[in-house]
């Protein structure tokens, strides 16, 4: 399997993600009949209505049968792979194939799914678990990344990197989980949001398709996927109304205090981006109202103080004090 070139893996992988998302357009035009939705009832701020007015068992069943199918999958070829304890390689393993087999199969699976029941698994659990299962992903991104390229500005905190030791190895469980749960809570329908949203899922489950190859470590690669969240953010903000500023600034700085310093970029390339970044922010506040210029960092700061706080909960939980609490009890 070593033959097959994980970059050239990683590029046909992107070229599909495209292709499908495309797929879900033409099938949400062609297609897919708008079905009777579940109205929003009153004194409910968030509201996801892409739920079935009138569900059935085989709507619900068809969503939660196919996305235990496709987290199991995953999850035990993760298993699999390392108990074989393979070398990063620059090629393919047998497992990889698997995973994206695995993954465009039940990519397809949920579009016709969508065609068919419509439901997903949003008719059964709250949006905000599907938001932050991703959230907490890209914190532990952060948290495991900052031995590279820091936390703040290029410097790195020590306690995270400790902290984030024992996240290299059982991270891709937790990662699998919150993308293929994400998937599925959403019905494949054709909005800009999901559509947008469907490709970083894509992307995410590519990246994590190439577990144990050169490609899964590729940093431009892997902040790209990152720095997708922006996009999305942005699109789903705009399309609900929402304070699109907030996400738009929030994810952007985290890229320009954080993941950018990943990067070989010189000072002066990182100088302009800055910038770029504080002009834009200029524009906009300048028209919005500068009462509000603190919501910058709001998306920013939550994310940076939940890596540190989960950092220092870690260690927490890893100290002598609880090891002795634990013998006592």
């Amino acid at each position: 399997m070593g033959n097959i070139d994980s970059s050239k893996a990683l590029k046909l992988g992107i070229a599909f993600s495209l292709l499908f998302s495309g797929f879900i357009w033409i099938a949400g035009q062609l297609w897919f009949q708008q079905p009777e939705l579940l109205p929003k009832p009153q004194g409910i701020p968030f509201w996801y209505k892409w739920q079935l007015n009138e569900p059935t068992l085989i709507s619900r069943a068809s969503a939660w049968i196919l996305y235990l199918g496709h987290q199991s999958t995953i999850w035990w070829l993760i298993y699999a792979a390392q108990k074989e304890q393979p070398k990063y390689t620059s090629g393919l393993h047998w497992f990889n194939i698997a995973a994206l087999v695995a993954n465009a199969l039940f990519i397809t699976l949920h579009l016709l799914q969508t065609g068919i029941w419509y439901d997903a698994l949003a008719q059964d659990v709250l949006e905000i678990s599907a938001q932050y299962s991703v959230i907490v992903l890209l914190v532990v991104v952060l948290m495991m990344e900052n031995q590279r390229r820091g936390m703040f500005f290029g410097k790195k905190l020590a306690f995270v990197t400790t902290a984030s030791q024992g996240l290299r190895t059982y991270h891709g469980y937790y990662f699998a989980w919150a993308t293929i749960y994400t998937f599925w809570y959403h019905p494949m329908v054709g909005t800009q949001g999901h559509i947008v949203g469907f490709l970083y899922m894509f992307l995410i489950l590519l990246q994590g398709s190439l577990f144990f190859t050169r490609a899964h470590l590729n940093p431009k690669w892997t902040i790209f996927v990152e720095v997708m969240v922006v996009i999305h953010a942005l699109l789903v903000a705009l399309m609900n109304g929402d304070n699109w500023p907030m996400f738009l600034f929030g994810f952007l700085g985290v890229f320009v205090v954080t993941q950018m310093y990943g990067l070989p970029l010189s000072q002066k390339i990182r100088w302009m981006i800055w910038s770029m970044f504080i002009g834009l922010i200029i524009i906009v506040y300048n028209f919005k109202g500068w009462d509000t210029s603190y919501e910058v960092i709001l998306v920013a700061g939550t994310e940076w103080a939940f890596a540190i706080l989960l950092s220092g909960l870690i260690l927490f939980l890893q100290s002598d004090f609880i090891k002795k609490l634990i013998r006592i009890n």
